[in-house]
């Protein structure tokens, strides 16, 4: 059964994370001021986490990275783990999306938009979500 979140729910990507943490990064500001208005749900999917992590610490440092952690351990977004089920639908967008090189981060996006309804996602990867043709919308609709 598929968790019903309000349409005032949006899927967060790795580059709008990581650009609120880098107030250096072009995508801060627009991300940042989201993020402060919206009244909604925030979702952090799990299979993002690594990769956020891995960005930040590279190129913030050690605290920076454990600031973002801190964020997530705070509840200060949700997190949604993926399912078996995700992970079929992963398979799926990877092969439908073989010649856009649509990553499994990406592609885990989609499944879990799909599976908890949700249309809209935070991103700076306009390229890639704006190809996706998930199966609950027409399309998604970007954000900042």
């Amino acid at each position: 059964m598929a968790k019903a979140f309000s349409v005032e729910s949006v899927i967060m990507d790795t580059g709008i994370l990581y650009a609120l943490a880098d107030r250096k990064d072009k995508w801060h500001s627009p991300s940042a001021k989201f993020v402060k208005q919206f009244r909604g749900k925030l979702i952090v999917p799990s299979t993002v986490i690594p990769e956020v992590c891995y960005l930040i610490n590279t190129y913030l440092g050690r605290s920076a990275e454990q600031v973002f952690i801190r964020a997530l351990a705070d509840w200060e977004f949700a997190i949604e783990h993926f399912t078996h089920n995700d992970l079929v639908r992963c398979l799926d967008v990877l092969e439908v999306y073989v010649d856009a090189n649509i990553g499994f981060v990406d592609a885990s996006l989609v499944a879990i938009s799909e599976r908890l309804n949700i249309p809209r996602i935070l991103t700076t990867d306009r390229r890639h979500f704006s190809m996706i043709r998930p199966n609950h919308c027409t399309g998604f609709e970007l954000l900042p």
